[in-house]
């Protein structure tokens, strides 16, 4: 399914669905067109029976950040930077806040690089499974700016405080063993193995219980932000919830019955 011409979405029923970033003679970055697109990917896939979204980039780089020619434009047409803020809240920053508060999980599959706000998007997915070719920065200073789509955020709770100041202070290109190295992608894989093993750990995530997977996900994610009693409290809810489910009590049986159990999301 073509989302206008910068991004593409396949749905594969009670199994994964995949969003591809597909401006490769610009880098797939975040224009206005490839954030609508995801968002509109986005909300096509919160009413189907995905079970997890991959994210990728064509044509050799998930994303190379920011949209240069917008920011060109701003600078020669003399937009008022209260309009060009504007913009910035109304695309990247909403695109960014959509994807970490997703209801399903979200697993970022970068081979190539991944800079600025494109990192941000990397990022602000549940997962990170990185090639050997990839590469990330948060290189906002090469142009000028301070950093947006989320790094003050994402960056420090991934990496720490130190490591994330480092980052863009000194906008260094780190590659994908330094990422494993310092926790900012989860997974490193070689490039001619890459797609088989992340179809390997991606079927680990949608034979899963749908259901009971989306509130562990949602209850980790939110949990720096909690007390010990909120957690646990929100923690007892939630299983109140998957108490009743099908699958809980397939898992139970299963169990039991010494085989692997099969989860319908229900």
């Amino acid at each position: 399914m073509a989302l206008g011409e910068a991004v593409h979405l396949e749905i594969e029923a009670d199994g994964p669905a995949t969003i591809t970033l597909d401006q490769p003679d610009r880098r797939n970055a975040l224009s206005a067109e490839i954030s609508a697109g995801i968002s509109e990917a986005l909300d096509e896939i919160e009413d189907s029976d995905a079970r997890c979204v991959l994210v990728q980039g064509s044509g050799g780089s998930f994303s190379a950040g920011g949209d240069i020619e917008r920011m060109v434009e701003g600078i020669e047409n003399d937009v008022p930077a209260d309009e060009r803020v504007r913009r910035l809240e109304r695309s990247t920053n909403a695109l960014i806040g959509r994807v970490v508060e997703f209801p399903i999980p979200t697993i970022a599959l970068v081979d190539g690089p991944a800079v600025g706000a494109g990192a941000n998007l990397a990022i602000a997915c549940d997962v990170q499974l990185a090639s050997e070719n990839a590469v990330f920065g948060f290189v906002f200073r090469q142009v000028g700016l301070s950093v947006d789509a989320g790094t003050s955020y994402l960056l420090p709770r991934i990496v720490g405080e130190n490591v994330a100041k480092e980052l863009v202070l000194t906008g260094d290109i780190i590659d994908a063993d330094r990422a494993e190295e310092i926790g900012l992608v989860n997974h490193v894989y070689g490039a001619e193995e890459f797609d088989e093993r992340v179809d390997e750990f991606v079927e680990k995530v949608v034979s899963g219980p749908p259901i009971a997977l989306r509130h562990a996900n949602r209850l980790v994610g939110e949990g720096l932000d909690k007390s010990l009693e909120q957690a646990l409290t929100d923690e007892a809810t939630a299983q109140g919830i998957v108490f009743d489910t099908a699958d809980h009590a397939e898992g139970v049986e299963a169990f039991f019955e010494d085989r692997d159990p099969e989860y319908e999301g229900r």
